[in-house]
């Protein structure tokens, strides 16, 4: 754990979610309230009140209207409360004018995930992601009615006028620092174009996993890895993709990698910044939805999610070939949800009921991978010499063997293998394909 986090442990914050009237929102107010509980919790805050404020409009000057405000004024008295998370866009006049009126620190939900997004980021990319989505939500905050930039810098010369106002000066300061991180984040895709072509010339087929943020993305992929990634039950626990290669049961190997969670209204900024990271989806063979079927918006974040995989240019992806649904958290479902569960699952093939805590569903889970790789595998025969046995070996692993006839001195072989390894094989020994 961070020392900031430590250190905000402490600190008494508020959750309000506006529910404005006639504004179409993908999850129910109050699963919208409790995911902003959880998402302010992700920070260690201490939450001490939430509430659903439904308004008929919007104050364009401070959002809420006087009659809230005085109510959530006395509520910040009593209970200490020191921030105020509203689970909505604020303009920077209303954040400005809610923090004269109510006394304390005032952020939105932008605000509030770039914060969890600055505590998770680990890897150089990642941090260069989140402070590229910082820089672009704080130059959205320059604004004239913030009285310390309304200074101005002397003028160097006779035409330059009053000079330059120190918001024009903190604009190019942050402009200019876009620029580098941008050139900076460049320098990491191309790295990663070159690590996926590396791994095509190897090559694993990658399968990635995707999901609504704690989904349980992370806890499968550390079941199935045997790898030892953070997985927590918080909201974004994964922020920077980690990729481990794992055996198929065919003996077949792939690369498994884990990606940043997604959540409903996304902002804008981190879509765009955490673009870097989501083109391994792009680029994947085989993506993997990980649903949790223990949420009652299961149904709701599944549209999310396909919502910002579309964005990302894989239209249509839930109708593909490359594609599956892992229900997972079948452990925490009742009986009959899991009878109801179990019995849909048999009827599409594309999903797999599955737990990361009991293990249940990932060996079948692993089993349809192998399928699917090997869905467009050519059958072959290889006529092995009886003594060579490294061979044999060979195909063992890296082919799906189905059959083998023993003759005095070869063996000859039927298996099911794929174009580059079939590239290999032909190299070294007499191959037959069959029709």
């Amino acid at each position: 754990m961070k020392e900031t986090q430590s250190k905000n442990i402490s600190q008494k914050a508020c959750v309000i979610f506006p529910s404005l009237q006639g504004k179409v929102i993908s999850l129910s107010p109050e699963a919208r309230l409790e995911e902003a509980v959880r998402l302010a919790e992700a920070i260690w805050l201490d939450v001490v009140y939430a509430e659903i404020v439904k308004l008929r409009e919007v104050k364009p000057a401070i959002f809420f209207g006087n009659g809230f405000l005085e109510k959530l004024e006395q509520k910040i008295g009593e209970q200490g409360i020191k921030l105020v998370v509203v689970d909505t866009s604020l303009t920077p006049i209303q954040q400005r004018n809610l923090e004269k009126k109510l006394k304390v620190k005032v952020i939105d939900r932008t605000a509030l995930i770039l914060e969890i997004f600055g505590e998770r980021a680990n890897t150089k990319e990642g941090n260069l992601q989140v402070e590229l989505a910082h820089l672009t939500y704080q130059r959205s905050r320059l604004v004239r009615s913030w009285t310390h930039l309304e200074r101005q810098r002397g003028g160097a010369g006779f035409l330059g006028g009053p000079g330059e106002t120190q918001i024009e000066l903190d604009r190019r300061i942050i402009d200019d620092k876009i620029v580098r991180i941008k050139k900076d984040l460049e320098k990491v895709k191309r790295t990663r174009e070159l690590q996926r072509g590396a791994r095509k010339k190897v090559p694993y087929p990658v399968v990635a996993l995707v999901g609504y943020t704690n989904a349980g993305k992370s806890s499968l992929f550390n079941y199935l890895s045997k790898a030892n990634v953070f997985a927590q039950d918080l909201l974004f626990a994964t922020l920077d993709p980690t990729m481990r290669k794992i055996r198929l049961p065919s003996g077949k190997e792939i690369i498994l990698s884990d990606t940043v969670g997604f959540i409903s209204d996304l902002p804008h900024e981190l879509v765009m910044s955490f673009r870097a990271t989501l083109e391994e989806v792009l680029s994947a063979d085989i993506v993997v939805h990980v649903r949790d079927l223990a949420n009652s918006d299961h149904q709701q974040q599944k549209q999310d999610v396909l919502n910002v995989l579309h964005h990302l240019g894989l239209e249509h992806i839930e109708n593909q070939e490359n594609y599956l649904e892992l229900w997972n958290k079948t452990d925490l479902l009742s009986e009959t949800e899991k009878n109801y569960v179990e019995e849909k699952a048999k009827r599409f093939s594309y999903i797999i009921p599955t737990s990361a805590v009991s293990g249940e569903g990932c060996n079948q889970f692993l089993k349809i991978l192998d399928e699917k790789l090997s869905e467009h595998n050519q059958l072959i025969s290889v006529k092995i010499p009886s003594e060579n046995g490294k061979e044999l070996a060979w195909l063992h692993q890296h082919s799906q063997i189905q059959s083998i006839e023993n003759h005095d001195d070869y063996q000859l072989v039927y298996t099911k293998i794929d174009k580059v390894n079939m590239a290999k094989l032909s190299s070294r020994v007499k191959i037959k394909l069959i029709s």
